[in-house]
């Protein structure tokens, strides 16, 4: 069987009774697997992570969208993180035995089974967008919720699917296929903003930093601290170890510390073992060194 990973980021992450209804939507589809959900406050954003086969994941997506389209309404809704949707974006993940060209098809069929049934616009990113305009969700997400209408109503920004104007308490929302992203923030030990949002300029790549990272600086209000939240589209490419010093040494230059770090949702452990190996200073490091690797190999 192929599986496919999906990681649905919802708009909804103060409200314990809305999070359990969204995840009892997934658990109650046959085929599938909740391997995680993460709720945030400040964020006010929940991330559920899924695997199944196509069709399994089809069901339990449409059960997601059935719960947050009529619980969550974005005319009232407020969080440090950016969003354009109640469901705000699905990317479909291929695990084993599925290719990106398998995402991608599910990706539209989800699209246009979500459009039709709830009225609501659908942009494809990533690996399913042939728009080059529209393939980075920062991009699309730009101007977020309350300058979608507006958004929609300029040449370039027809939805892949649905209705020409957004769903009155729903949005839009933001689906497509792509390879695994690790979440990944970094906690200051201070409530500076404007030193969050330096340091998550020079990191990101987009305004000169490093090769596929995605920053933005936000507050925590409940915490009142500042975070550099970011997304590391190629965790090969730019391991974490490499980003958390570039982090640590930006913040070094206003004075500020790091508190911690943390991972939303799960990740890859080739991700955990580079960065232990770096920080160790281990020689000639093999992941087969790690027992429980081994024992899978032997089994």
């Amino acid at each position: 069987m192929a599986i496919i990973e999906s990681i649905p980021n919802v708009s909804e992450g103060r409200r314990p009774e809305i999070i359990r209804r969204l995840a009892e939507a997934i658990t109650r589809t046959p085929g599938v697997r909740l391997l995680d959900s993460t709720a945030d406050a400040s964020h006010n954003r929940s991330v559920f992570t899924i695997v199944g086969d196509a069709p399994s994941l089809k069901v339990a997506t449409l059960a997601l969208f059935e719960v947050a389209v009529e619980a969550i309404d974005l005319r009232t809704h407020k969080g440090e993180h950016p969003r354009l949707g109640a469901v705000d974006v699905v990317p479909f993940v291929p695990i084993e035995g599925a290719t990106t060209e398998d995402c991608v098809a599910l990706a539209k069929d989800v699209s246009a089974t979500v459009a039709e049934r709830f009225a609501l616009p659908v942009f494809l990113y990533e690996d399913a967008s042939k728009n080059p305009a529209r393939k980075n969700l920062e991009d699309i997400r730009r101007g977020e919720f309350e300058g979608l209408a507006a958004k929609m109503a300029t040449p370039g920004w027809t939805p892949d699917f649905g209705p020409a104007q957004p769903h009155e308490s729903a949005g839009a929302s933001i689906i497509g296929a792509r390879m695994p992203l690790i979440a990944y923030n970094i906690n200051l030990n201070s409530d500076r903003l404007d030193v969050a949002k330096k340091i998550a300029a020079a990191v990101r790549h987009s305004s000169g930093g490093m090769r596929f990272v995605k920053a933005m600086g936000v507050m925590l209000e409940d915490r009142k601290i500042a975070q550099v939240s970011m997304n590391l589209t190629n965790y090969q490419k730019t391991p974490v170890f490499r980003v958390f010093e570039m982090v640590k040494r930006e913040a070094e230059r206003y004075g500020v510390t790091i508190l911690e770090s943390e991972i939303v949702g799960l990740v890859p452990s080739a991700a955990l073992l580079s960065s232990a190996e770096y920080y160790l200073q281990i020689e000639g490091f093999s992941a087969n060194q790690v027992l429980e690797n081994k024992l899978r190999t032997a089994e």
